[in-house]
């Protein structure tokens, strides 16, 4: 008979009376011990487990906390859906395993969000739309640190609108998250439909392949403390805290990995046409979201899920061939592990042939990755170019980039420096230059521990150097190329801790790798009889961290300050961009410096467009015509009018 009762009323009240939901909750809790579930009813009720809480609003279950005051406990609520991610194909907007609802009349409290995420899984309970009016009742969970409902049952109850709620970024705070990294306070918003008036700039695309999401930021691009200030603990905490409240995740609004297409990568401006970072995003509308993204291990921070489609503006397109001064023209280019031997997984590369290999994982890979890193090469026309991150074999990486420059440029164009291994490292730097242009003057001089133990090589790799003439006036130039000890892993356990100074992981081991340049640079191992040397290569240092001030204590120019040193950039982690790759001339050789550019044809791309394969990737991404991320790092360019001295 209640059954009854309930459905005539649900009839006659066409479920829009929500001031019958106490009701129902009273009589739910009479029937407490029937452990029967009443799914048709205007609330259904999960009876042997005890009725919902009535008289609850969304903002009550988000709490003015970051976590809910009620969870665990089952409650029920009203309001208009928002935001439609449901699975089975049903979601409006993406595919998140549920939906946004939204209190259609916000309450009095601007501390307490008035959305939330109603999670259903795998199968819509009720297929919502946009503007629907709804009732659910579940439990309220934290999931990863985002409030959610657990939705038991959906009904819909009619219709209503909600306006999206303005959202200005910077943040006025900032928060940290569960790893300690400092956030922008979003918390009042959370699960509510927001709008963003102001234009925020991409910063990175380094997950939008795999994971479908864009870092975004106000005030433009995001650069790395160090590039333009000296190390500091106080002033790299403060940094961290004042990008944090600019920062902003864009997401593709779907659950599942390597999606195709790649939501947000082609931009409706040009056919065929990609986002860049330095590119803006406008006409931001969405969901904003609480979750730690990139397949459950990327940074727990506040994510947009949009509810209409993002305007791109190309605010940073993309560079055409260098266009340089200078007679002689030298570059300095990190190709990112181009491997001759393919990476099967065995550990038969390294001058032992008991290292890991890198770089392709397949014979296709491998010819998509010299196909474009010799476009690149092509277009930069150098005559002198230091490479970096080659396999460390006997000949054979260097030997197929020449091999593919010339079969373009034409035979013996161009030529490399047979150095044969170079270390113990997996991978080394190396020389290809062409021989009409220049030649190369006695032999080269390697800088290893056994040269100078300050120059730990278990840690960076060997620096190469080698003195060229130019052939139009026998005007000399030795130049230097390297590869010093990144920032990824610890050097703790050579007594080189990360001094949380904004200068990362084995400062001392690339400072010591400095001086050590310096002194061999003193003695001219190369026996060159000339003052004009160039140092080119990845420092993994930016541009005022100690290597850099090592360098130029001892007189070298850095010649990125041509430019804006400050805005400098060669690489971008975590968001920031900054100039890892460098060239620094000797006093002698800064005056014949004509120009120094970087060509910023890979930092600012996503990796969609390199040469890899995995992950589903659709192959027809890839355009080995165009160098647009032949690597992972941007080169440098010098153009130079030597004179003979």
């Amino acid at each position: 008979m209640i059954a009854t009762l309930l459905l005539k009323l649900r009839e006659e009240q066409g479920q829009q009376d929500t001031a019958n939901i106490q009701w129902v909750n009273s009589l739910t809790a009479a029937m407490k011990n029937s452990c029967y579930v009443f799914a048709l009813i205007l609330l259904p009720i999960a009876a042997c487990g005890g009725s919902a809480i009535d008289g609850i609003t969304i903002a009550d279950v988000q709490g003015n906390g970051p976590a809910s005051p009620m969870e665990g406990e089952t409650v029920s609520v009203e309001g208009i859906v928002t935001g439609d991610f449901q699975s089975d194909g049903k979601g409006e907007h993406g595919d998140l395993g549920g939906f946004y609802l939204q209190a259609e009349h916000p309450d009095a409290d601007a501390a307490t969000s008035d959305g939330v995420f109603v999670y259903e899984g795998a199968s819509a309970m009720v297929d919502v739309r946009v503007g629907n009016k709804v009732i659910v009742t579940g439990v309220v969970k934290e999931y990863f640190g985002e409030t959610q409902i657990n939705a038991a049952t959906v009904s819909i109850i009619g219709t209503g609108t909600v306006q999206a709620i303005s959202l200005v970024l910077p943040a006025t705070n900032t928060i940290a998250n569960s790893d300690g990294e400092p956030i922008a306070d979003l918390e009042r918003f959370e699960g509510m439909l927001v709008r963003i008036a102001e234009p925020l700039t991409i910063n990175e695309l380094y997950f939008l392949e795999r994971y479908g999401e864009l870092t975004l930021a106000s005030g433009g691009r995001l650069f790395q403390f160090t590039n333009g200030n000296s190390p500091d603990v106080t002033g790299y905490a403060s940094h961290r805290e004042a990008i944090a409240a600019r920062m902003l995740v864009l997401d593709d609004g779907y659950r599942n990995q390597s999606n195709s297409p790649i939501r947000h990568l082609e931009t409706a401006l040009t056919s065929g046409s990609s986002i860049r970072v330095g590119d803006s995003v406008e006409n931001l509308t969405g969901n904003l979201r609480f979750a730690r993204g990139s397949g459950g291990n990327g940074r727990e921070t506040w994510r947009l899920m949009p509810t209409s489609r993002p305007k791109f503006v190309t605010d940073n397109p993309r560079p055409g061939a260098p266009d340089i001064g200078g007679e002689l023209r030298v570059a300095s280019f990190n190709v990112l592990n181009l491997f001759s031997t393919v990476d099967s997984g065995d550990r038969i590369c390294g001058p032992a042939s008991r290292s890991g290999c890198r770089g392709a994982d397949s014979a296709a890979e491998r010819l998509r990755q010299l196909e474009k890193t010799t476009t690149a090469l092509l277009m930069i026309d150098a005559d002198i170019v230091g490479l970096i991150e080659l396999e460390n074999n006997a000949h054979d990486s260097l030997q197929v980039i020449v091999n593919s420059l010339n079969a373009t440029a034409g035979a013996n164009t161009y030529a490399f420096l047979d150095t044969g291994t170079v270390g113990n490292d997996a991978i080394k730097t190396g020389f290809v230059f062409k021989p009409a242009r220049v030649r190369t003057i006695g032999r080269h001089a390697i800088l290893d521990s056994s040269i100078d133990p300050r120059f730990k090589d278990h840690r960076n790799r060997a620096a190469l150097a080698q003195t060229f003439s130019q052939r139009s006036n026998d005007a000399r130039l030795t130049i230097v190329v390297n590869h010093f000890k990144s920032k990824a892993s610890s050097c703790e356990r050579d007594g080189d801790p990360n001094r949380q100074d904004g200068q990362g992981n084995c400062n001392q081991t690339r400072s010591a790798a400095a001086t050590a340049i310096v002194n061999w640079l003193a003695s001219d191992p190369t026996a060159s009889g000339d003052p004009d040397f160039l140092i080119v290569g990845d420092l993994n240092a930016y541009g005022q961290e100690d290597p850099l001030q090592v360098l130029a204590h001892a007189g070298f120019v850095n010649l990125l300050e041509f430019g804006n040193k400050a805005e400098a950039y060669s690489y971008i982690f975590g968001s920031q961009s900054g100039a890892l790759d460098h060239a620094l001339a000797s006093p002698s050789l800064s005056s014949q410096v004509a120009q120094t550019i970087e060509w910023h044809i890979n930092a600012d791309e996503s990796p969609a467009h390199d040469y890899n394969l995995e992950n589903g990737r659709d192959p027809a991404i890839f355009d080995g015509s165009t160098p647009y991320r032949a690597s992972d790092h941007d080169p440098i360019i010098i153009g130079l009018d030597l004179s003979n001295k």
